[in-house]
């Protein structure tokens, strides 16, 4: 799902090259993590969490306090969540 596409945006249009990084990255970790039953050898997941926790100390002062908190928190789904314009305190079926 593209960038500032969705209907209920929690963030203004433009997005930063981090954040859009961010995106990236812990879309990479979870297709990371559903191959995780079928893979051998498993995928070594350190290196994307390593990838994260630098990314996050690159996000501006002023940027969402909600997106500084999930990533501290480690609550990677979340964050990947409001990035991608979905309240993640509500999940995903958007009742």
């Amino acid at each position: 799902m593209p960038l500032g596409f969705t209907r209920r945006l929690r963030y203004p249009l433009s997005v930063t090259e981090t954040e859009q990084a961010i995106l990236a990255a812990l879309q990479e970790l979870e297709a990371a993590v559903k191959r995780m039953p079928t893979a051998n050898p498993k995928p070594n997941l350190l290196p994307l969490f390593a990838r994260l926790d630098d990314l996050a100390t690159q996000l501006p002062p002023g940027g969402s306090h909600d997106l500084r908190h999930y990533l501290q928190r480690k609550s990677y789904e979340k964050a990947r969540l409001w990035l991608e314009g979905i309240d993640p305190e509500k999940g995903t079926c958007r009742k």
